[in-house]
């Protein structure tokens, strides 16, 4: 096969060579050798996270004793003061009056309703009856350790 050239370009079979010039350098020519690391400006020495976790939210919550008035003060609030006597059953069908009162409840209790219930919030009365409820802040474990135990039973928290 006979090798055409024309400056400095020769052509072999499928292959173009540029004369005087290396083939990496052609087809890449912006790629640059990378130097060696060294192996000192490498290590560093591990130290101790200077932030600690910080503690837990205490999740207790004890019902007021004024809860009823809190909440129909509330439900006054976000529907207005012209509520029906019959407050309690007043549909929480509008999601923005559904957010407007639960989250006001929040603020004013210091308790919100978890992600996971609200879809049980339909009335006025079960955001009530959710309020009443006392949450603990103590796991099942702790419940069990302060129970009397059998005295082959014991839990160790050591693990």
């Amino acid at each position: 096969m006979a090798a055409l050239s024309v400056f400095g370009i020769t052509r072999r079979g499928l292959m173009w060579i540029v004369s005087g010039a290396p083939r990496r350098q052609f087809w890449f020519p912006s790629r640059k050798e990378k130097e060696p690391v060294l192996a000192e400006t490498v290590e560093e020495v591990k130290k101790e996270p200077i932030l600690a976790c910080p503690p837990l939210r205490s999740q207790t919550y004890i019902p007021p004793d004024d809860l009823q008035s809190r909440l129909e003060s509330c439900v006054k609030e976000v529907f207005g003061p012209s509520v029906p006597r019959n407050w309690q059953d007043i549909s929480l069908d509008d999601g923005y009056l559904k957010f407007s009162l639960l989250a006001h409840l929040a603020d004013d209790l210091g308790h919100a309703v978890p992600n996971s219930r609200l879809h049980q919030m339909c009335r006025v009365r079960d955001v009530l009856d959710f309020y009443n409820v006392p949450v603990q802040d103590r796991s099942k474990f702790d419940e069990l350790m302060a129970n009397n135990l059998p005295p082959n039973l014991k839990i160790s928290w050591g693990y």
